[in-house]
């Protein structure tokens, strides 16, 4: 009897030292993004009234929606599956009202955002003045500009990614892209 129950002792210690497959749900992860070397060329187009740097690694292709007018621009970053769109208006005494569409448009998105967070810039040798709106959270455009010279050109820029809006995912990729954002509007001039 004591071998008996020895030897199912044993087999219970076996069974229970022996090695099993339990199914764990995988946590969920994001491909991993490389992002390319930084580096910079200017975008100068004839009769266009501005001139800035863009990325080398993008695109410059006009604006063909039915909508668009002269001298809007799309910078597009295709391996980031990103573009900044780009339009220019003429001020006629209407500073003020441009630039509230500026703010509105912005601010659209304040429904998905966590937060926008407002920057003014100002190049008084180049006439250069603007905002930068940063929007944080899973807001279709996750940041925009607006530069002007005050008294006769206005551009704004929308940046937008091809893909469903995702903080976490596109971080990475809102964080390289920002820093050339800021090129652009560093960089900017007015040519005419």
């Amino acid at each position: 009897m004591k071998n008996l129950l020895l030897f199912i002792s044993i087999l219970f210690f076996l069974q229970a030292c022996e090695e099993r497959n339990i199914k764990v749900p995988k946590q969920r992860g994001y491909f991993r993004i490389d992002l390319p070397e930084r580096s910079y060329k200017n975008f100068s187009e004839k009769d266009f009234p501005y001139t800035f740097n863009i990325p080398s690694y993008s695109n410059v292709v006009n604006d063909t929606d039915a909508g668009a007018e002269p001298y809007w621009i799309n910078v597009d970053f295709p391996s980031m599956k990103a573009t900044v769109h780009i339009s220019y208006r003429k001020l006629n005494n209407n500073l003020d009202d441009v630039v509230e569409d500026a703010h509105f448009l912005a601010f659209k998105h304040e429904v998905r955002a966590d937060a926008i967070n407002t920057k003014e810039f100002h190049y008084d040798e180049k006439k250069v003045h603007g905002l930068l709106f940063d929007i944080k959270g899973d807001a279709a455009s996750v940041m925009q500009f607006c530069v002007t010279d005050s008294t006769k050109n206005f551009v704004r820029g929308a940046l937008y990614f091809n893909v469903p809006p995702n903080k976490d995912s596109l971080a990475p990729v809102v964080n390289y892209i920002r820093e050339d954002i800021i090129e652009m509007i560093s960089t900017f001039e007015w040519t005419k």
